[in-house]
């Protein structure tokens, strides 16, 4: 059986992904505090803040992934705040570092040693991994470290024939990016244009190349681009 685990499958590029890993003949796991939606996923409620629900949800994993042809480990769910330099107390940004990098390393301790020769660990960064806006300060450093976690899971897993990726989407049509703005369509809009195509990348886009990706070891320790060409600012 070949296997899947993905964190925040619940939404957005999340249950995109799930899908499309389903429509393969995956087996899904999903880890997030709300449940996926979608029929044949099999979630594992896990609260990514605390230690003690990760370990808990990654012993009951550990021996699926032992017993699996390949597995792709897609680390999706994150926090996203709006904050600044001048406006982000530590303990805001510890809590936003706990989910969107902390949390993925308890995972990859856990995991990694289990995983077949043929597996994936699937990084979803972002644009803001490799530079910054104004206003998004505690998401922009977690997803450069992500870019260094990706990296450096590339170089300690030599010779184990198992790949990992950083997929950096650009701005997607998620519940997160519309909550995040406020459902203000007129600055949905204007990050549209932002593109070559003049429209919000799609999740199902995003979860393609995840796949993809997934399939093609070629591409490890690389870092993809998924923004339709954004324009420079």
């Amino acid at each position: 059986m070949k296997t899947a685990i993905i964190t925040g499958a619940s939404v957005g590029i999340g249950a995109a992904t799930a899908q499309r890993f389903l429509g393969e003949g995956y087996r899904v796991y999903s880890l997030s505090r709300r449940a996926c939606p979608l029929s044949g996923v099999e979630n594992m409620p896990c609260d990514l803040a605390s230690p003690d629900a990760i370990a808990e949800t990654c012993a009951k994993l550990a021996p699926l992934v032992a017993d699996s042809e390949s597995v792709a480990l897609v680390h999706y769910a994150c926090q996203l705040l709006i904050d600044s330099a001048a406006d982000c107390d530590s303990d805001a940004l510890r809590d936003v570092l706990e989910t969107n990098v902390v949390a993925i390393n308890s995972i990859n301790q856990a995991l990694l040693p289990e995983l077949p020769a043929g597996s994936s660990v699937l990084y979803v960064g972002s644009t803001l991994s490799e530079k910054a806006v104004a206003g998004a300060f505690s998401y922009v450093i977690s997803k450069h470290a992500q870019l260094g976690m990706m990296r450096a899971t590339c170089q300690d897993l030599m010779g184990r024939s198992v790949h990992t990726v950083l997929i950096c989407p650009g701005f997607t049509d998620t519940e997160m990016l519309r909550t995040h703005l406020n459902h203000d369509e007129e600055i949905l809009s204007s990050l549209a244009a932002m593109n070559s195509f003049g429209r919000l990348v799609a999740t199902d886009e995003i979860a393609e190349l995840l796949f993809w990706a997934h399939g093609n070891p070629v591409v490890n320790g690389s870092v993809i681009h998924a923004n339709l060409g954004q324009k420079e600012s």
